[in-house]
């Protein structure tokens, strides 16, 4: 076991998807806490990726992974948690860097965008890079600057 757990959370459009990745964290040792969905039958996306990533905001989780068809809704859905920073990735080079300089805590994958190879490689490279910190710290506060202020708006 490698001691990070980790949310998942899809809607009906990338349901295979997330098993799939459900599979494979679980063969890496992750600890993974599945949100759902639990079949292909059509549902609304926003009642599964928000207990995912609200779930990583009160540390319940570590990290977490939300799917839907594009990724597109996944991604409005889960960054309107406060303290999330989740990054829609299509690509290897996208999930480095989002982990690398935006520290980012929910990665979101399209189920309809990517093959399932293509995604597991994401998925790897981005559990396995690590926060640069330093001058892409700074940056991370400006954005929970701007996340606070936001909060106030009525």
């Amino acid at each position: 076991m490698n001691g990070k757990k980790i949310a998942l959370g899809s809607d009906h459009a990338a349901f295979p998807m997330k098993e799939e990745i459900k599979k494979w964290l679980t063969e890496q040792g992750y600890e993974v806490v599945d949100y759902g969905t639990n079949s292909e039958e059509s549902v609304d996306y926003i009642d599964f990726i928000y207990p995912a990533a609200k779930s990583v905001a009160m540390k319940d989780t570590d990290l977490g992974i939300v799917f839907c068809g594009t990724g597109l809704g996944a991604s409005y859905v889960a960054n309107k948690v406060k303290g999330i920073r989740a990054a829609l990735c299509q690509d290897e080079f996208s999930a480095k860097l989002s982990r690398q300089h935006n520290n980012a805590n929910v990665l979101v994958l399209g189920g309809r965008i990517l093959a399932p190879t293509r995604a597991i490689s994401i998925v790897d490279l981005w559990l396995n890079t690590p926060f640069d910190g330093g001058r892409h710290q700074k940056r991370i506060d400006k954005i929970s600057d701007i996340e606070k202020k936001e909060c106030n708006i009525r």
